[in-house]
């Protein structure tokens, strides 16, 4: 098991029921496909393997659950990805010129590059890809000619004017769907693809998404990093009841938009290894996230505020500071009058992010263990930190990524 929330590897059913592990039918992506592009199969057990079967003629199988079984040719150079891990996970593998489509690029892409800039040989040239929640149409997929989409068609057929058939038109004319969107939340996809419906961490789903592209060695390499990493947080973290209570948080026009810290899923998969005391962790909100005014926040009154997407270009986090600071009620809360207002990465992030934003929450909840966390100021890069401060080696992981 790749994350320490003991939730991987589990059906939708299965997890929401806690009754023995269900596999069914693979839902058919599509049966047939364009020369040189890539065909999907499903798999009779549903069954997934994270190592790639190759066949005769040098073709090979990757497999991802609501898909099962993809058959690729060779190795995808044209890829479309929507949320940023995918993004993330092709610069891991060395293959971050194969991005030709991102989510918010004018956010994800400096905020990617501000974690890069640590890594020695590592960047990602976002400035000329489109955003797919701009012209999220059939037609703008023809344009792209991907050689495969990084996209869940169960979230895709809950777009306006998508169904079943519109997948098997881009699977069929231009590329095979590879993506799995509901491991974010362990959220509920619709029929039909709710009954088989399988989660994943951030970590495994990496590693299939490394099967597409031939780099199981890198992956690999870059798990240790990870595993290691865990290992040394889980050694460390002091007793349940030392630990400090904290929310994260996006501020909203009066209020705080609030997430969880410490349930399954891969969008937190940055802070449950931290295990904070989740100031709203009994809530539960209908949807992915939830508001909260300042007096219920000052109810609750987190020792510490992660802000979210704090370290992107979308915020301002002197400002933050400054209207919490100022507010009758916000000036009062603990996070604000200590000094623990904290700007806090990408929701949507990927495995070398997901090392940083780790090793950032480590710091930001536990000063006196991990060392504290350097101050930050707008627009800079992740800081620097020395060496023997730092939670992971920059080195190695710059040299698994430049050199394989």
């Amino acid at each position: 098991m790749d994350e320490t929330d003991g939730a991987s590897n589990l059906t939708r059913r299965d997890y929401l029921s806690g009754g023995s592990l269900l596999l069914g039918t693979s839902i058919v992506a599509g049966c047939s496909s364009n020369s040189g592009k890539p065909s999907s199969t499903a798999t009779s057990s549903g069954k997934e393997t994270s190592t790639a079967t190759r066949s005769e003629g040098g073709s090979y199988v990757a497999s991802l659950s609501p898909v099962g079984e993809v058959e690729f040719d060779s190795v995808p150079e044209n890829v479309f990805t929507m949320y940023n891990q995918y993004a993330d996970m092709l610069v891991a593998l060395n293959h971050g010129d194969a991005v030709n489509s991102m989510f918010v690029p004018d956010m994800a892409g400096p905020s990617m590059n501000h974690y890069y800039e640590r890594l020695s040989g590592v960047s990602f040239g976002w400035e000329n890809l489109p955003n797919p929640f701009d012209n999220f149409s059939k037609e703008f997929f023809y344009s792209l000619s991907s050689d495969v989409h990084f996209l869940d068609p169960a979230w895709a057929i809950t777009q306006e004017n998508w169904d079943m058939g519109d997948i098997e038109e881009i699977v069929d004319n231009v590329g095979p769907f590879f993506g799995n969107f509901y491991s974010g939340t362990h959220g509920d996809p619709q029929e039909p693809y709710s009954e088989s419906y399988q989660y994943y961490t951030l970590w495994e789903l990496f590693g299939r998404v490394a099967t597409v592209f031939q780099e199981r060695r890198r992956y690999k390499q870059l798990r240790a990093v990870h595993q290691e990493l865990i290992e040394t947080i889980k050694t460390n973290l002091p007793p349940e009841e030392d630990r400090p209570t904290a929310v994260r948080v996006t501020l909203g026009d009066g209020q705080f938009w609030t997430y969880h810290l410490n349930r399954p899923g891969f969008w937190l998969a940055d802070t449950r290894p931290l295990a904070a005391n989740d100031a709203f962790g009994e809530e539960t909100w209908d949807g992915l996230w939830g508001s909260v005014g300042y007096e219920t926040m000052l109810d609750a009154d987190p020792d510490v505020i992660l802000h979210l997407w704090g370290m992107t270009p979308r915020y301002d986090m002197n400002n933050v500071r400054e209207r919490l600071a100022s507010h009758s009620v916000g000036s009062n809360l603990a996070a604000v009058k200590d000094d623990r207002v904290y700007a806090h990465g990408m929701r949507y992030h990927g495995p070398i992010m997901n090392l940083f934003q780790i090793e950032m929450t480590a710091k930001q909840l536990y000063p006196d263990i991990f060392g504290e966390w350097p101050t930050y100021e707008n627009g800079d890069h992740y800081p620097e930190i020395p060496s023997d401060e730092q939670l992971f080696s920059r080195d190695r992981v710059a040299e698994i990524i430049t050199d394989g």
